[in-house]
């Protein structure tokens, strides 16, 4: 595997940051809603975040 240079390395940690705040806040929403079909949305919302959080960790290591 290709070492990361720094820069790339804060870059993947800030996006990491990012993920998880956009997680938190969706699954803030789904647990708050009433609608069904929002709360719905709001979850595969924050799923696809983790399988995005998930993608960006694998690349360190």
């Amino acid at each position: 595997m290709t070492q990361l240079t720094g820069k790339e390395l804060t870059a993947i940690n800030e996006q990491l940051e990012a993920e998880k705040v956009v997680i938190a806040k969706y699954r803030m929403y789904a647990n708050n809603v009433q609608d069904t079909e929002l709360k719905t949305r709001f979850e595969a919302i924050a799923s696809r975040h983790c399988q995005h959080y998930d993608k960006l960790y694998s690349l360190l290591g």
